[in-house]
Formats: C-alpha cells, structure tokens, sequence
C-alpha cells in the first residue's frame, strides 16, 4: 500500500549541482493530448468538460463545440510552440497520450525529431486513478507505450497522467521499466520513492506555474500573469541558489491553451526571461534531468534504480 510521506528530505535536501553549474533546473513540460480527451464521437462514455468554456452539451451527446477548441491545440497552437522552442534552441518534454500519437502520428514523429523528449501521459487524457484493475491499468500503459515508440522510434521512459496515480501505477512504472515518475506534486527536487520491483526516481511537477491556470476561475486572466507567476518563482529560488540551495521548477503548457495567439506572449516571454538568465539556471528535458540526478546525487545509494530498460515488460 503505498503510503504518505510528509518528511522528505527533512530540510536538508541533496547539494546537487545542475551541469553548467547552476542550482536551480527548469523543465518545460507541453501536453500532446488534444485527441486522447474524453469525447462521446470517439466511442468514450462521456465529453470532457473542462475547456474554454464548460461543456452544455447533454450527457451522452456528442460536442462537436469541444472537439474543436481541443482540435486547435493540434492544428494551430503545436506549431507556435515547435517554431519558438526551434528558435530558441530548447528542447523539452513532451507529455504524449497514446490516442493522440496514434491519431497524429506524423506531428508526434515531428516533435520528436526536433529532439524533444516523448514522455508517457497515458492512453488517455484522464486520471490514472480511475482505474481499479490493476491488469487494465497495466494494458493501458503498454499500449501507450508501444504507440510512442513505434512512431517516435523512442521508448518513453518518463510518465505523467493526468492528476492522481492509481494505487498500482508506481508499482506499474517501476516493472514496466520507466526510469522516472511524474505524478509527485510534493517537493523542489527528485528523490527516491518505494516501488516493487524497485524504487522509482520521481521527478517531481506542479500545477501552479502551468497555464492551466487560464481555465481556473482563481488563476491567470492575462498572459502577463502567468510571466509574472514565472519570474517569481525563478526569483525564489534563485535567491536560494545564492544560499546553496538546488531546485527544480516547472512550467507546464498545453497546446490548446497557450497555443492560443493572446495566451502565446506568455511562452514567448517566459523563453526570453529563460534566455537572459544564461547559466543561472539549466533548462533541461525531464529525461535529462533524471540522468544527471542519478548519476549525480549519491543517487546509487538512495535509488535503487538499475540500467535504463529499453523494452517494455509484458
């Protein structure tokens, strides 16, 4: 039974230093879902609701409304976002749902060209804690993961879903051979989490610098607050930095939110702020990350992690 833990690293986390010498790590994380949300024409139960707008269509009907607003991510918003990360020569993380790669293989194969990383988000945008077979859960990952791999030519080694993790899904990881975790909202830096057969590294992510917060009637209006919300955030930790302290921040995107021309000087922003911080900090894919956390932070004694495993287990 996989239990809370409240301690961590007790106030005296790892002095891990990030490879140009920075302390304090940036992971960009964009959501490669758009197709893999809840939809009525596509043979699922019920429409995602959470949008632009809240879905009026009645249960059971198909909302054409909301497959568009999610369609446009792909079809508009994914080639801002290739256009402006080539530009500024950062590669990042992808969070990729099977459907969606299934469904659009040639954009997958495309963001995966260009160096970014393919990390699993499972089959669909949902939350993994629906799930109460643990059979299931586990067809459903492989199933994403031989998708990703037979368009992108990567094997995942990441994964995050949507929200909460099922009681088995760490467990899951962990056999299935992925290298780190995502599903940890619950600390600035990467540590060691019980898992069978072995421990699974989490990388942790947040929702708080994620312009998800676009659709939360508590969270950003204009794009400026979400740059601001950044700034904040890198200065904190930044400050810390000066102090000995390592960090990990993340800023999550979605295709169809900040893909949107407004919302879009938001990413623009944020990539130009990265840029004048130089070596002050370490933008880095979530793959990446991982590998120098491993190899970096006594990781072989609190970790028990072996070699990376290039194929899934069945």
């Amino acid at each position: 039974m996989r239990q809370r833990d409240l301690i961590g690293y007790g106030g005296r986390p790892p002095a891990v230093v990030w490879p140009n010498g920075a302390r304090v790590a940036v992971s960009l994380v964009v959501n490669f879902e758009e197709g893999a949300e809840l939809a009525v024409g596509d043979g699922d139960d019920i429409n995602e609701r959470l949008g632009e707008v809240v879905s009026v269509v009645e249960p059971g009907r198909r909302d054409l409304g909301q497959e568009e607003m999610f369609a446009y991510g792909m079809r508009a918003g994914l080639w801002r976002f290739l256009e402006a990360f080539d530009h500024h020569k950062r590669p990042v993380t992808f969070y990729m749902c099977g459907r969606a790669v299934e469904r659009l293989p040639q954009l997958a194969a495309d963001v995966v060209n260009r160096g970014h990383e393919p990390a699993c988000h499972g089959w669909l945008w949902r939350p993994h804690a629906d799930f109460t077979d643990r059979a299931e859960e586990k067809a459903s990952l492989i199933r994403c993961i031989d998708v990703i791999r037979k368009v992108t030519g990567e094997r995942p080694l990441g994964f995050c879903c949507r929200g909460s993790q099922s009681i088995h899904t760490r467990d899951l990881l962990s056999e299935l051979g992925f290298l780190y975790d995502s599903n940890g909202f619950d600390d600035d830096l990467p540590y060691a989490a019980p898992a069978a057969p072995t421990e699974m590294l989490v990388v942790p992510y947040s929702f708080d610098c994620n312009d998800m917060k676009f659709f939360h009637p508590n969270g950003f209006v204009e794009p400026d607050q979400f740059v601001r919300y950044a700034q904040a955030a890198l200065s904190t930790l930044l400050d810390e930095a000066e102090r000995g302290r390592s960090s990990l921040l993340n800023i999550g995107f979605h295709l169809r939110i900040c893909g949107r021309p407004a919302r879009f000087a938001a990413v623009k922003e944020i990539l130009k702020l990265l840029d004048e911080l130089g070596p002050r900090v370490w933008v880095a894919r979530r793959i990446d990350i991982a590998r120098h956390w491993l190899a970096n932070a006594n990781a072989a004694d609190h970790v028990g992690i072996g070699a990376e495993v290039g194929r899934v287990q069945a």
